[in-house]
């Protein structure tokens, strides 16, 4: 594996500019055209397909492949305070520096170097709205009937190149809570009041979770924002909440949502959005013999469960075995001067090459 050939492709996918928001990102972003053009003359047969609003799809395959490999190319924001060019790379004393280098650019550097150096069956899929966007690119690529071909998934986040077969799920759910105004010197405040429903079913919410704890599945149920009312003085006619939870391995979403939804009588005055769903891993439903046992085949290191969602959870909630495996580490992500060490980049290519060489 030719760590100058993987910088040199690392180079121009740090270079486009794919930070999310705003998410300029479309089917004629050079990153999308680089890495392309790699993977043909690589003899990849290439798919590319625009969602519109920065939703895009790269799906690149080469033979019979029975293992897919997942990236998204866009990234968090700049930010300010970097003391090197963010969207320029930078190697220096054993660290790539650039926006993305470690999340997760880097990786698809490796996996582009690895097409080359290689010519067994393989495939790709790189993406573009991971950092915030629904993971519409993924969930796109599921209603595909490309999705089912393969028996094992790796999504190329940092973890210090140890694969991470679990991870906790992310949900998050805002609440709008009707209340009938009126002056607060009327009884019927306590029952009427939006605040004092939307407590109420806090308060229920806090004790089915305290219980679910206690029962040994935690949900890390965190009420983050609240707000209502006009006045002191006013009984408040609406009332709004965010809250978000953290489900585990095998734990549901949709059966925590369900469970909470109604208590309190908020089925009577409470209207819900999700704005994003993300299942754990393994998805309700799942486990993680086989990608354990895809792990001892390939003599591949097993990392401790992460605390961080990853698109890894979406193939396995559509029954692919799927793991986390890529370089660096999740502390250097999403920071100013972001960086990844060039051994872990290294080692994550010859990884990837091991699995490549040993199921193509």
């Amino acid at each position: 594996m030719s760590l100058a050939r993987l910088l040199e492709h690392l180079g121009p996918l740090i270079a486009c500019d794919s930070q999310n928001p705003p998410r300029q990102i479309t089917a004629e972003s050079t990153m999308f055209g680089y890495a392309g053009g790699v993977l043909e003359q690589a003899g990849f047969e290439i798919s590319l397909v625009d969602f519109g609003d920065g939703h895009v799809n790269l799906f690149a395959q080469r033979g019979d492949a029975r293992i897919l490999f997942n990236c998204h190319l866009d990234t968090v924001p700049v930010g300010e305070g970097w003391t090197r060019p963010p969207l320029e790379l930078s190697v220096e004393g054993g660290k790539a520096y650039g926006r993305g280098v470690c999340d997760i650019k880097g990786a698809a550097a490796g996996l582009l170097t690895v097409a080359e150096q290689t010519d067994q069956p393989m495939a790709i899929l790189l993406s573009s709205d991971e950092e915030g966007a629904g993971s519409c690119c993924v969930r796109k690529f599921l209603q595909t009937p490309e999705h089912r071909d393969f028996d094992q998934v790796v999504v190329c986040e940092p973890t210090n190149c140890r694969a991470v077969l679990a991870h906790r799920g992310f949900l998050s759910v805002k609440g709008h809570f009707r209340g009938v105004m009126g002056h607060s010197s009327e009884p019927r405040a306590l029952d009427d009041n939006a605040n004092h429903r939307a407590a109420r079913w806090t308060g229920a919410a806090l004790d089915y979770c305290a219980a679910e704890a206690a029962a040994g599945r935690p949900t890390c149920f965190n009420l983050g924002l609240f707000n209502g009312g006009t006045k002191s003085n006013v009984i408040a006619g609406d009332a709004r909440l965010h809250y978000s939870a953290r489900m585990g391995p095998g734990q549901s979403n949709d059966a925590l949502f369900a469970a909470l939804r109604n208590l309190a009588g908020a089925g009577h005055w409470a209207d819900w959005e999700i704005p994003f769903s993300g299942p754990p891993l393994p998805a309700a439903g799942q486990d993680d013999r086989a990608a354990r046992e895809f792990c001892g085949r390939h003599d591949l290191p097993i990392g401790e469960p992460v605390g961080f969602w990853t698109e890894a959870s979406l193939f396995s909630d559509a029954a692919i075995p799927a793991l986390v495996l890529g370089p660096g580490d999740i502390a250097q992500a999403h920071a100013v001067d972001e960086w990844v060490a060039v051994a872990q980049l290294e080692t994550a290519a010859a990884l990837y090459q091991r699995i490549v060489a040993q199921d193509g």
